[in-house]
Order: C-alpha cells, then structure tokens, then sequence
C-alpha cells in the first residue's frame, strides 16, 4: 500500500510561480481527465501492469474525473469515497507546433500545483518526476520528450498515492483487520490523527509552460525601509549558461519605473516607497510594486523575463508585540481549511473569491493556513488585499513517537525547504508555522523542534517561526525555540463541557502561565465551539448557535484585558465548517465554522464582525475613510 520509498532530497532550483510574458507562454490543462483507481488488493496493478505504457483507456474501465478536485466526492461509489492507494490520472493534450521545435531553444515544462500525497508522473510512457508530500508545486522539463515527437499527441499519466505512514506529512499508519469473522479479506483502515476529511486527488493547476533554454529560475527579495526610503535586496538565478546579463527594472502600480538595477545580486533604492500595509490599517492596503527582470544570454538572440509582485513591509517583534512597518499589529483572524461540497480540497476560483469577500465583511486582517500551505492562487489574493498569513505546513497529528525520528525530521526539513522556496517573496506572509498540536511534550520533541526551528531560519532569517501547541506550558518541550506562542485552547466545549462560567479563570491563567515561562508574545491560534445552524437554545446549550456566541463573548473578555499586555492575537477556529472523517462527535463534519460549509453566516460571525471591527476603529493609524465606513456598519 504504502508510496515508493523516497528519500528526503534537499531542493533544488527554484520554483516561480508561472506567469506569461514576452519570453514565456502558458498552457492550462485543467478540465476533464481520465481516471481509474486500483482497487486489487495490494494496489500494484498499475505497476504491475504498466498502465503508464498505453492510454489508460487501454488498461481497463476509464471514468471522467475534473481537475483540479478531489476525486473522493465526485461520484456515487462510497468505496471510492474513502479509498486508500495509488489512483490514476491521464490528460492527452496537442502542444503547439512551435513549442516542438528541436533547436534546444525553448524549454516546456510540466507543473502540478500540487497533488495528494505521492505522486510519480510519466510523458509518452517515460517517467519525468517523482514527488512526495501534498499541498506543494513541483515540476519537470519535458523538452526533450515532446519535441522528439513533435506530431504525437503529449500523454500525460500521473500515479498518486493518499497513503499516510508514520513518517509522511501529515503522518498517518495502515491497521489490517485480520479478524475474519468481523472483516472481509483484505480489510483496512487509513487511521489519522487530525480532524479534516482525507482528499486526495490533483488539488490544484496543472499546467505546461515554456521558457527560454537560459531562462530564470529563481528571485529572493527581501525588503527594509524608513519613512523617506526603501531598499529591496534581491538575488537572481539563471540557469542555461554562465554568460548572461541581466537588467532589473522596479515599477509602481502605475507602470513608473522607480528604481533600476543590474547583475544577479544586489540592492535597489526606493525613495518615498508606498508600503504594503495589511489589510484595516491603511487606506490603500496590500500596496505591490512590481520587479521585471531580464536575462539576457550572451552571443545570441535570447532573452528571458519574469516579473515578480513585491510588497515592501518589515517584520519586527518584542516580548509583548508584533510589529508590522514599525506599528504594533493584532492578528484578528481566522483559521480555514481548503473545503467545499463536491470538490473537496480542489481549488475553486468561484469559492476562493466568495472567501475573500467574507472576510473582508468580516472585519478579519489575517488567517492560519490551518494546517497545510494553500493554493499559491489565494496566496496571491492575500498579498493583494493585505490579509495577513501565518503560513502553516502540513505538521498536523504528529502523535506518534515513530514520527519524531530521523526519517520523519528529514523529510520534514525538505517540505519546510520547498515551502519556503514558493512562498518566500510574498509581503503577506509574517510568520512560518512548522506544525500544528503535535505531541510536544514528549522527550524526542526537543530535539526534533530544536533542529526543525533552526533549519527554518537558517533558510529564512527575516521572518519568525512557530509553532501551533495545546500542550501543558510546563511540558512543552519545543516552545523554548519559538518566536511567538501559538496556543490552542477549547475551554467548556472539550473538558467542562457547558461549563462557560470556568473560561474567564482557565483562559487567563493559560495566558499567565505561558508569559511567565516564555516571555514571548502570545496569540490565541484557536477557540471556538461547534454548533449547527438554526438549532437554538435559551439558556445557551452544546451545539446551539447561542452557545458558540457565549463562548466567543466569554473568551474575547478576557482577550480584550490581555492584549493590552502581550497578547497579540486571536484567531476562531473555524471560518466555515468543513468535512471530517465519520464519527459519533461529528455530524457530517466539524460545525464549529461561524460560517456553514456553503458561507452562510451562523448568529456567531454577526458577533465576530462587530468584535473585529471595533478593534480595527480603536487603531489610530486607521485612516478616516474606513472610520467613516465602520460608523455606517
């Protein structure tokens, strides 16, 4: 069952996101593709019998499957809903006949958003990429491949494997049920330890696009400023050839070229700079310039750009404070999931937009990529409307003490490595997360956070890095490495359950008891309570809609005492409810969303809207445009 053994590789290369220009082309392929689950018992057909040789077609019994989506909802069949194991995808696409030349002149390449969880890739019958780990792009040059053959049509077969073990990311472990009288033969279950439904599937684009045969492969930007003056350190990489030049050009949102510059390091001064601003705290928030760099190959008529969205803020923290541009900022927030009926994880531009809607009605200026990196789509979404993000990789349910070993902390420093390498130049991400819960309190813990944190800022020195706890303050053992304390806490829903009367006293000594220990700031990375629409109780009862408004009241006063001293954040589990692995405590999912699955608001975002709000109107750098406008809400 379990993926091809892989080894944790370091990375290599870049891996820009893929943007037109005069020098590069785009093709999307998403759409319908081809689809067949292995269902044989040990699910190695499609090895065994090389369905990647021929058109999948040809194998055997073929469905329609769209990408991108999760493929466990699209169809009636339960078996395929909770299905374990490799799946298999194919696309035939025709490439235009000047991709094709055979000239070494222009490269194509292949680039899967992402795809859940191991996925290996063949072209025309030959294998181009091996990948593990889901919620991250990667690619391959397939050049040689197609322009070989320019008239056949290019046949893409990708294997993917949903399979989680102890060492994946997020872990997971097979248990066979040999039990005969229980069980049919072959019985098994994918047992987790984290509370959102398993998709699996091609989640997010997949697409082929062409470069130059010297061709830029990667841009670090890192930024500082003053009130008169901004600098913007950049790095270029260029692959293809050693004798190239290259020009940088740096233009606002009008198009004025404000700064130049040339070679593949270096410093551009920006006078008078307009800073990227979060969202609520200025009244042109999410403000981008924008680097167009040219690579020039010497000695013949080739010339590569890119050009790379750059918000210029600095990032500064105290033991009470977070400081964005030099002004202390509040994280209120949400945490999300990548959820929605029928398409599961698969990105959806439809819902993407209707989020960032929601949350800007909300009055919300941040969110957790709780608890795995999102589409580089609403990435790019966030740097433009200056939503804040703690940018979370998928160390959710580590549990296990298997999972703090050498094999799971290597292949963990490589999924940090390419989170870092995609999302590393976006102006909204302030803060890595490196897991979410995990069982931190036990002895292997230390180390595995110690190395994992330091692996983290050695890549990238200027953003902090932590890590989501709900362990006991005194038995944590990798907060020690953490720049701000993010602390889970679901007081009277988990433990005295109905019990609102104990938040005020449970909640202030978790806050006491944690800055006494650390002296770091705090930020409450989940609360909330579970209720289902339109079910009402007076007094407030578990599960009805009153009930989560009194809990939130409850939690935000003693919030509203505490962020006057260190805590600089809260953030309510969850924006919307979503789906769930079946169990008596969840009825067709988690319903402690302030928004059902479909964004319908729930009595507790009303509660929420007002809160966030009134905090963005206490903030004296808010301008009076949005003063006026929280008057009229």
């Amino acid at each position: 069952l379990s993926a091809a053994a892989g080894r944790a590789v370091a990375v290599m290369g870049g891996m820009l996101y893929p943007r037109e220009s005069p020098s590069r082309e785009l093709k999307e392929l998403g759409g319908i593709w081809s689809f067949r689950a292995d269902f044989s018992p040990s699910r190695d057909a499609g090895f065994e019998q090389r369905w990647y040789r021929q058109p999948l077609r040809q194998t055997g019994p073929v469905i329609d499957m769209p990408v991108p989506a999760s493929f466990n909802d699209i169809t009636q069949d339960p078996h395929l809903e909770n299905y374990i194991g490799w799946v298999w995808y194919e696309k035939e696409v025709q490439l235009p006949q000047r991709w094709l030349q055979d000239d070494l002149s222009t490269r194509v390449v292949l680039r899967f958003g992402s795809a859940h969880y191991y996925s290996m890739v063949w072209v025309n019958g030959e294998q181009v990429v091996e990948h593990e780990g889901g919620h991250l792009p990667f690619e391959a040059d397939i050049s040689r491949i197609v322009q070989r053959s320019p008239g056949v049509p290019c046949r893409i077969t990708v294997a993917l494997n949903n399979t989680l073990t102890p060492h994946t990311l997020p872990p997971g472990s097979i248990q066979y049920m040999n039990d005969k009288t229980r069980y049919p033969k072959n019985y098994f279950v994918q047992n987790t330890r984290f509370d959102f439904f398993n998709y699996a599937g091609i989640h997010r684009p997949v697409v082929l696009y062409t470069t130059p045969s010297v061709y830029i492969d990667d841009i670090t930007v890192t930024t500082t400023s003053s009130e008169s003056v901004a600098m913007v350190q950049y790095q270029v990489s260029v692959v293809g050839s050693e004798l190239y030049s290259l020009s940088l050009s740096l233009r606002d949102q009008e198009g004025r070229v404000v700064a130049t510059g040339d070679g593949p390091s270096g410093e551009l001064k920006v006078p008078n700079p307009n800073l990227w601003w979060p969202y609520l705290m200025h009244e042109s928030p999410g403000y981008r310039y924008f680097l167009e760099v040219t690579a020039q190959a010497n000695g013949v008529q080739q010339e590569d750009t890119y050009t790379l969205p750059v918000g210029i803020r600095t990032i500064h923290i105290t033991s009470t404070q977070f400081l964005i541009n030099g002004k202390p900022f509040y994280f209120h927030g949400v945490n999300k999931h990548e959820d929605a009926d029928i398409r599961g994880k698969g990105l959806d531009w439809s819902l993407i937009v209707k989020d960032f809607n929601l949350l800007r009605w909300l009055g919300a200026n941040s969110f957790r990529t709780s608890h795995y990196p999102y589409a580089e789509e609403i990435m790019d979404l966030c740097d433009t409307y200056g939503i804040v993000v703690i940018d979370e990789c998928p160390g959710v349910g580590i549990k296990m003490p298997e999972s703090f070993g050498n094999k799971s902390l290597q292949h963990h420093l490589v999924v940090m490595e390419e989170l870092i390498r995609r999302d590393k130049n976006r102006p909204s991400v302030v803060m890595w997360s490196v897991a979410n819960e995990p069982a931190s309190e036990l002895p292997p813990a230390a180390y595995y956070f110690k190395t994992l944190i330091a692996h983290t800022k050695a890549l990238d020195p200027s953003r902090p890095v932590t890590f989501v706890t709900d362990s006991n303050y005194a038995l944590d053992r990798g907060a020690p490495y953490v720049d701000v304390i993010c602390v889970n806490s679901y007081f009277s829903w988990y433990h005295d359950s109905g019990h609102l009367e104990v938040i005020p006293l449970q909640l202030t000594a978790q806050f006491e008891n944690w800055y006494k220990t650390y002296q770091k700031p705090i930020i409450q990375s989940e609360y909330g309570a579970d209720s289902v629409p339109g079910l009402h109780s007076d007094p407030p009862a578990m599960f009805s809609e009153e009930y989560q408004k009194a809990l939130l009241k409850e939690y935000h006063s003693v919030f509203d005492k505490k962020r006057k001293e260190y805590v600089i954040g809260e953030l309510i589990w969850n924006f919307a409810d979503f789906m769930t692995n079946q169990g008596i405590t969840r009825v067709l999912g988690n319903k402690k969303g302030i928004f059902t699955r479909q964004r319908q608001p729930k009595s507790a975002a009303f509660v929420l809207r007002e809160r966030y709000w009134k905090i963005a109107n206490e903030s004296s750098c808010l301008p009076p445009i949005i003063k006026s406008h929280i008057l009229f809400l």
